[in-house]
C-alpha cells in the first residue's frame, strides 16, 4: 500500500520539524509551510492526500485557507493541529471541511490516529468531549 502524502502548515518551524518527525515513519511529508498563502500554493501544486495545519497563522488563517482550497476543489483530507480547544473553533474547522481536529498537547497520542481516520473518510476530534460536533 502506498504511503499517504502530507503537507504540513504551522507558523512555528520547530513545531513543524517535530510534527514531521512524528509522521515520517508512516507518511510521506511532502513539504512544510509557515503561512496560509504558502499552504494554498503547496496544496495546489503538490495535490497531497492530506493537510495537517494550524488555525493561527500569519496572513491567512488555516480555516480560511481550507475554505478557499475546498471551494477550488481540493480533495485532500484536512486535519487541524492547534492549541484552540474552544468548541466554536472545532465547529468552524469542521464546517470549513476538516475531517480531524487535534489539540497540540495531544500531538503524540492523537495525530496519527486522526490522519488514519481522515484518510478513511471518518472524523476525529481530540479528547472525545466534542463528539456532539461531529457529523456524518
Amino acid at each position: 500500500m502506498d504511503r499517504a502524502c502530507i503537507v504540513l502548515a504551522d507558523d512555528h518551524s520547530d513545531f513543524l520539524a517535530c510534527t514531521a518527525r512524528i509522521l515520517e515513519p508512516e507518511f510521506d511529508v511532502m513539504t512544510t509551510v509557515t503561512d496560509g498563502e504558502a499552504l494554498i500554493e503547496a496544496a495546489t501544486e503538490l495535490n497531497p492526500d492530506a493537510l495537517v495545519l494550524d488555525i493561527s497563522m500569519p496572513g491567512l488563517n488555516g480555516i480560511e485557507a481550507v475554505r478557499r482550497l475546498k471551494a477550488d476543489g481540493l480533495r485532500a483530507k484536512v486535519v487541524f493541529l492547534t492549541v484552540h480547544q474552544d468548541p466554536d473553533f472545532v465547529a468552524a474547522a469542521l464546517d470549513a471541511g476538516a475531517q480531524g481536529y487535534v489539540f497540540k498537547g495531544r500531538l503524540a497520542t492523537d495525530l496519527i490516529r486522526a490522519l488514519r481516520e481522515a484518510l478513511a473518510d471518518r472524523s476525529f476530534v481530540s479528547g472525545g468531549d466534542h463528539t456532539q460536533i461531529l457529523r456524518d
